[in-house]
């Protein structure tokens, strides 16, 4: 809107402009409601004050509008408080003014004299202005002055006939280069036809074409080219309404602007078309040929204004016969005369007098909805020979006569009934026949054995509330939706006279227009989501995208890795979204659950690719496909705390980097784009590689081994780990031309850790402080989210006002959150109560959404809670001020407290930089052991991180990330495993505090034994502990299966036997069981039995522990004769998670045997047999084996294999190669965990970590250390194993590769178990 467009257009008007439903006499007639005028009563005032009164003002022509002004009636106590706009081009078929598409209604005035203006979003052209009084005072009458304010203007009309159209060729010298741009009016009142078609001079072309109602944009290639026309955009709906549309299309290159009203499309031309030239460009329909290849087949029939082309106007030119014209075109527009009617409430009917005057009766109409069902007529049939009623239901039109309650005729036809378009309903009765017509070509009939002929009155859309008085009853839905043209016998109704009352009878019907809205065009469904609608409402369907709620808008999945460990879940599969609910897309992850949260991405070729020398090639270029986009992935480097993506070259003869001073052979491109010469392991801008930068190269004049050019099989292998040149997408290998010349290269999958938006947190510690932010756009969908802990009652956490609109979420209560807004329709708060305080300083989350259907809270799991927007409401939150977080721009109600991870549309605020630089504000946030301790199961102990917690597994006889696997072995007979102790005199001669501690409770008064066990073996020993002074504890099966557990702890009395009663437990299956004693006190719990009780009777304590021993006891000396002869047989099965007091014997020999005091007789293999196959209860999703992930990933064709002819005969190897893969890796599991015959004890070795040691007994406090060269040393193992892989694969393809012995750098991988 200009400036200069505000002139006032009514003041200046003759009373005749004005006319309107009524008067209350004729000095209150029409011609008196001119803004702040006095003549006659002061204003006009209908003759009844009622909704069906209006004020309408003729304009001197087209104009447009830009703003409403109105008063009540001078003197007076009468004026209207709310009100609907309309307007119109002919004083037919009006169209309601609708604010933010969906506010149909404006707040008038308060009292007779102020001026209420309301200026208005988008102009209006029209000539006709009518006001409908809404509402008015209610100790008064309706009493209205008006005023229109706009400016002139101008219009060129054409008028098309379904026959006709213009051709104009534009001259290519006065066009912008690479710049077109093409806009225009239309209005129809068909639903389908071409509006424009250009051609360039390749012959490709570009139609714009109304197709049921909506605007396709269509491409077609150039001349001689396969293939029809295919929708390419579609924008707008109901654009058959004989209203005006507005079109623009504007071409800069291969980028095209498409709008229809208010909505636009941008989208990229094919590379074809960015920079061809238009040849010509027809207007209103195209030659027969074109038609034969567009959707409606048909010219458009309607009228065109404003074409313009480049500021050329084409219709000044048609003028002018500057522009060809075929057919007949006008320069006018005619006017339609269809007067339609909305059906828009369950109060609507419209009544008719019909009488038969023959043998037959007709009645025909049009009509339009979204819903399934509504009734559409019905009458009564004389005689009392019963009730025709024709209905939609389920998008069909059906007849059904009744007589006493039981169906006489039922027939149906048409179908899809609900999609909006006009549809003719035609239904002729006569002496036995009854005919439904839909669309002139669905027809059924039906034949009666009693005349049809309707009794008095045809209702259409419902009934009057008075049934009894008004004989019309309708058992079905309410017809929602539009009618026209509706004619009795053949004659129009005419719909005026109706609603001058001189006709019929009606009930809340909006005359002369039609009011359907197209609730999905466009759709509010976000990411994706399937909008469907009724007549007052839309639906979203929300399913396969990711996404939830009314309008698809929040994500169902975590942002991170992190995310998910912390909710419990183990290494897997899991969708991540990065950006929750903005634009990009869920992406599938595998996350590797260790002591950190690993998010892998795999690519196309993360194997070893081999390189052959081959004359006349200088350059080798590999290119890297991920499995996720680069705005995906760019996401998950931005917000991860570290990646690194391992960069391995392997050579022979084959220069790599070129150091010290030649220009590099090799080099490759990262996620920006740049290309980089330094190698993995060495600093950016380097030009090195991780030898260099250690100065431990073969060669020390080369900054890399590979430069070297020798010989032999030498590498250079490394991290890379500058986040901002990750990942790699491309990698160029040069010096690979010379004869001789061998090469290998592995790019690595990006791996990341760590979520910094996750643990993002500020702490606030004064109720006066707050941090503020730029001001929140939510305009039609928020979400907000975040994570708090507190012990204060009250608080606000976030708070962002605008002039009348606001948003805010407080702790309102200790046991509820509020969450309240504005968007002008007053305020609307949603609650959350919880059972249980939320100020108990663990961390709760809260989640809340408003979006144009409704508010939502959540709380943690609770019960959330759901606010619907009004219907027809405000929908757009307009905020100005900044967003206060932690407090309010009042500094009252502040919150005390932490406030994490607050994502505000999917965007994380940076609480812990503003918090830098915020008095009373503190960045971080420690404590969430007592929020997430409770992951760490199976006695694991939680340990506070900076940014999260692990779980110490140390006095657990699980392991994992939450001490939530299980250790199992098989036993074979031969197989022992003992954890042995210091003999007494040992202890004496040390006399370190440290030792003493350690050792101070090898006398024990009670013990807790715990173990699961898997065997069929009878009698079988299960566990054995001894002493130094020959007194001993034995878990044991008897001859018959049943447990029996045996006490000595007394060398000069017998050994005492208590016997559970259980059944046979040599059955084959896993059974847990429990034994534990306090001084004489002993219970034993087998599987979920009862506890059983018993009392020693001799000594109580147990001295000078000696050794545990699972499997076959290995000792020498005196041994209890039973005992002697089990141990003869050894054990036969599984053992797992075996634990006395805090030390796991079975997993320090299994996972920790350099480090733990134990030795391992015999054949010993970690297996899964003590698994039971339950489900970790915290797991939201179905995760993988690690195995399973190596296995199947990254195991397709590499994009650069060998450079010979044998490259498909390794292709055809690979299938081979993959199955040998995943066998050497199981006999790797193998060799890692098998021992020799017999350990000796071992002295523990130093080592860092920040673990803590796995028992008591060990004095090496940093035994993870070892653990974790263990696994690398697996993981390495497993390399080399992979690279004998392709040394067999390029033998079968001819190739010599022999890998250096030299043992490549460490690498992260992930964890193999």
């Amino acid at each position: 809107m200009s400036e200069s467009c505000d002139s006032p257009l009514v003041s200046a008007l003759p009373q005749s402009a004005f006319t309107s439903s009524s008067e209350l006499s004729s000095s209150h007639g029409p011609g008196f409601a001119k803004l702040n005028r006095r003549d006659g009563a002061g204003g006009w005032s209908p003759l009844d004050s009622n909704k069906y009164q209006w004020l309408e003002i003729k304009l001197e022509q087209r104009t447009e509008i830009t703003a409403i002004a109105t008063q009540g009636r001078y003197g007076s106590s009468d004026w209207v408080t709310r009100y609907l706009l309309m307007f119109s081009d002919t004083g037919h078929n009006w169209r309601p003014y609708r604010q933010e598409d969906s506010i149909g209604a404006f707040s008038g005035n308060s009292n007779a004299d102020s001026v209420v203006m309301y200026k208005l979003q988008q102009p209006v052209i029209a000539r006709y202005v009518r006001i409908l009084p809404l509402d008015w005072n209610p100790n008064g009458r309706i009493g209205l002055r008006l005023e229109a304010y706009g400016c002139q203007y101008k219009s060129d009309v054409a008028g098309f006939d379904g026959n006709a159209h213009l051709l104009f060729r534009p001259d290519p010298s006065a066009s912008p280069a690479g710049r077109d741009v093409l806009s225009m009016n239309f209005k129809t009142l068909l639903n389908s036809g071409m509006l424009v078609h250009t051609e360039d001079h390749s012959g490709h072309t570009l139609s714009l074409e109304l197709f049921r109602g909506k605007l396709l944009l269509q491409l077609r290639k150039g001349r001689g080219s396969l293939g029809d026309f295919h929708p390419f955009v579609s924008l707008g709906s109901l654009l058959d309404d004989q209203h005006w549309h507005h079109i623009s299309l504007e071409r800069i290159r291969g980028l095209v602007n498409f709008t229809v009203d208010k909505n636009t499309q941008q989208f990229q031309l094919p590379e074809s078309w960015s920079h061809s030239e238009i040849n010509e460009i027809s207007f209103g329909g195209t030659s027969a040929a074109g038609l034969q290849k567009s959707h409606s087949r048909r010219n458009f029939h309607g009228c065109l204004e404003n074409v313009l082309y480049n500021d050329i106007s084409v219709i000044n030119g048609a003028k002018e016969q500057q522009v060809s014209i075929t057919g007949n075109v006008s320069f006018t527009c005619s006017k339609s005369i269809d007067v339609p009617v909305t059906f828009a409430s369950p109060g609507s009917f419209l009544a008719l007098p019909l009488v038969s005057s023959g043998e037959s009766v007709s009645v025909a109409l049009q009509f339009r909805t979204w819903n399934k069902a509504g009734l559409l007529m019905t009458f009564d049939l004389q005689h009392n020979a019963g009730t025709l009623w024709l209905y939609l239901s389920e998008a069909r039109a059906r007849l059904q006569i009744q007589k006493s309650g039981r169906i006489i005729t039922d027939i149906t036809a048409g179908a899809s009934l609900n999609d909006g378009q006009w549809h003719l309903l035609e239904l002729v009765v006569g002496r036995g026949r009854l005919a439904v017509t839909l669309d002139k070509s669905d027809s059924s009939t039906a034949s009666t054995s009693f005349p049809v002929a309707p009794d008095s009155q045809l209702f259409l859309g419902g009934c009057p509330n008075t049934e009894i008085s008004s004989g019309c009853r309708n058992p079905f839905s309410v017809f929602q939706g539009c009618m026209r043209l509706i004619r009795t016998d053949g004659a129009l109704v005419d719909l005026i006279r109706v609603q001058q009352m001189l006709f019929g009878n009606f009930s809340d019907l909006q005359m002369d227009m039609c009011g359907i809205v197209d609730r999905c065009s466009p759709s509010r469904c976000e990411h994706g989501g399937r909008c469907s609608q009724s007549w007052s409402t839309f639906h979203c369907n929300c399913s396969a995208t990711g996404y939830s709620g009314a309008t698809c808008h929040s994500s169902i999945y975590e942002a991170s890795c992190e995310a998910y460990k912390h909710k419990g879940n183990t290494s897997g599969f899991y969708y991540i979204d990065v950006d929750g609910s903005g634009p990009i897309k869920p992406q599938l992850i595998y996350c590797n659950m260790s002591d950190k949260a690993w998010m892998v991405i795999q690519h196309n070729n993360t194997e070893l690719t081999k390189l052959k020398a081959s004359s006349g090639i200088n350059q080798h270029l590999a290119h890297f496909n991920y499995s996720a986009d680069a705005e995906q992935i760019q996401a998950i480097i931005t917000q991860a705390e570290y990646c690194e993506q391992e960069l391995s070259y392997h050579c022979k003869k084959s220069r790599l980097l070129n150091t010290p001073d030649g220009a590099p052979f090799s080099w490759w491109v990262g996620g920006s784009g740049e290309a980089h010469m330094y190698w993995g392991g060495a600093v950016p801008g380097s030009q090195q590689c991780a030898c260099g930068l250690q100065e431990n190269c073969v060669h020390p004049e080369h900054f890399c081994n590979c430069d070297a050019d020798s010989k032999e099989w030498s590498n250079d292998s490394g991290l890379l780990s500058h986040k901002e040149h990750l990942p790699v997408r491309v990698l160029a290998v040069g010096d690979i031309n010379r004869s001789g010349s061998e090469a290998a290269y592995r790019v690595g999958p990006l791996q990341c850790y760590g979520d910094n938006n996750f643990w993002n947190a500020a702490y606030f510690n004064k109720e006066t402080s707050y941090l503020h932010f730029p001001t929140f756009h939510g305009e039609l969908s928020a979400d907000i989210s975040f994570l708090f802990k507190t012990s204060s009652s009250s608080g606000v956490f976030l708070e962002n006002l605008g002039i009348k609109d606001f948003i805010r979420i407080e702790l309102s209560s200790p046991t509820q959150v509020l969450f309240s807004f504005d968007v002008g329709n007053g305020p609307l708060e949603v609650k959350v109560e919880t059972p249980a305080a939320l100020n108990d300083e663990r961390w709760h989350h809260v989640r809340a959404e408003r979006n144009v259907k409704e508010a939502s809270l959540y709380v943690d799991h609770h019960t959330g809670a759901v606010q619907k927007a009004p219907a027809d409401g405000h929908i757009h939150l307009q905020l100005n001020s900044q967003l206060f977080v932690g407090g309010t721009a009042s500094r009252q109600k502040g919150f005390l407290g932490c406030i994490r991870s607050l994502k505000l549309n999917g965007k994380t605020l940076d609480l812990e930089e503003r918090a830098e630089i915020t008095p009373g504000v503190t960045p971080g946030c420690p404590g969430h052991c007592s929020s997430y301790g409770g992951l760490c199961q199976n006695n694991g102990s939680c340990v506070e991180n900076h940014s999260g917690f692990t779980c110490d597994c140390s006095l657990s006889p699980f392991t994992g990330t939450f001490c939530h696997k299980d250790v199992s072995a098989f036993f074979k007979p031969g197989t022992s495993v003992t954890y042995t102790f210091k003999e007494p005199y040992e202890l004496n001669r040390n006399v370190s505090a440290q030792s003493s501690s350690i050792y101070s409770d090898l006398t024990l008064r009670g013990e807790n034994v715990s173990l699961s066990f898997r065997t069929s073996q009878a009698p079988a020993l299960l566990l054995y502990v001894n002493s130094y002074y020959r007194e001993f504890l034995a878990v044991l099966l008897n001859r018959n299966g049943h447990l029996d557990v045996k006490y000595k702890l007394q060398h000069n009395r017998d050994a005492e036997v208590f016997r559970a009663s259980s059944r046979n437990l040599a059955n084959g299956q896993l059974h847990r069981l429990s034994v534990q004693r306090l001084a004489e006190m002993l219970s034993i719990q087998i599987d979920q039995h009862a506890k059983e009780y018993f009392n020693l009777t001799t000594d109580t304590e147990f001295n000078a522990i000696k050794s545990i021993v699972l499997g076959k006891v290995s000792e020498s000396g005196e041994v209890d004769p039973e005992i002697a002869r089990l141990n003869a047989l050894g054990f036969t099965g599984c053992l797992s998670v075996v634990q006395f007091n805090s030390i796991s014997p079975l997993k320090a020999a299994l996972l920790y045997p350099d480090t733990s005091p134990v030795i391992v007789t015999g054949p010993l293999t970690e297996s899964s047999c003590g698994s039971s196959l339950q489900s970790n209860p915290y797991a939201a999703e179905t995760t993988h084996s690690l195995t399973d992930h190596v296995g199947t990933v990254g195991t397709g064709e590499p994009i650069v294999n060998a450079i010979n002819s044998d490259s498909a005969l390794i292709g055809g190897v690979i299938a081979v190669v993959i199955f040998v893969s995943l066998a050497l890796l199981a006999v790797m599991a193998r060799f890692l965990y098998r021992r020799k015959e017999t350990f000796q004890t071992q002295e523990p070795k130093a080592g860092k970590t920040d673990h803590s040691p796995e028992t008591p007994f060990n004095t090496d406090p940093n035994s993870q250390s070892i653990i974790n060269n263990v696994q690398h040393e697996s993981k390495n193992i497993f390399r080399w194993m992979s690279g004998d892989f392709f040394e067999v694969l390029s033998s079968v393809g001819g190739n010599d590769f022999h890998m250096s012995p030299e043992r490549p750098p460490r690498v992260h991988y992930e964890d193999i178990n």
